[in-house]
């Protein structure tokens, strides 16, 4: 079976986050997403960086009614920090029946060459890159299909600002995670 793989923080996941997944799967012939929930980025601020267990338990959330998409916490026992390229050999270990692909945003791909053995990534798997709002990407290479989803101008840092200023982000996540970040006061 062919798996896209969206790797994120998800710190929280929002909606944009799952009509991204959504679009992949339903133009590119993936027969599941995966959503793999890195505990930290080596290229990101943990400051503001939910527990990843809690994370995890939004990505759940999120996703639990969605037959074809799955949630992954398989780089939480690995080393630290988390290297994409590992994780990508672990999983094909791990599940050597699937074929998989990565989903990363255009920002991710103009800083593509800051990972950690990056060209092993780009020998070994085909990349689907969304556009994000912000940023643009001219990166080429064979194996990198650009794709055109429905762009939401969400982003996980508007809905933690907003959060802290008593907003509401209820159009912005599902209800399920809307509930558990209201239950237990999570980025207030």
């Amino acid at each position: 079976m062919k798996i896209g793989l969206y790797f994120g923080s998800f710190n929280p996941i929002h909606n944009g986050h799952l009509a991204i997944a959504e679009f992949m799967y339903r133009h590119f012939n993936f027969g599941e997403i995966w959503f793999v929930v890195s505990p930290s980025n080596p290229l990101k601020n943990k400051k503001d960086l939910l527990d990843k267990h809690k994370r995890l338990e939004l990505v759940k959330a999120a996703t639990k009614n969605n037959n074809y998409f799955s949630v992954s916490d398989i780089e939480f026992d690995m080393k630290k920090p988390s290297y994409t390229y590992l994780t990508l050999r672990k999983i094909c270990a791990e599940f050597s029946q699937h074929n998989f692909a990565v989903l990363l945003g255009d920002d991710n791909i103009n800083e593509i060459k800051l990972w950690k053995n990056y060209e092993e990534i780009l020998r070994n798997y085909t990349i689907y890159v969304y556009p994000r709002a912000e940023k643009t990407s001219n990166f080429a290479q064979k194996n990198i299909i650009y794709t055109n989803p429905p762009i939401l101008n969400i982003s996980s840092t508007l809905i933690r600002k907003k959060i802290k200023n008593k907003e509401n982000i209820s159009e912005f996540v599902t209800s399920e995670v809307l509930q558990i970040i209201e239950n237990e006061n999570l980025y207030g």
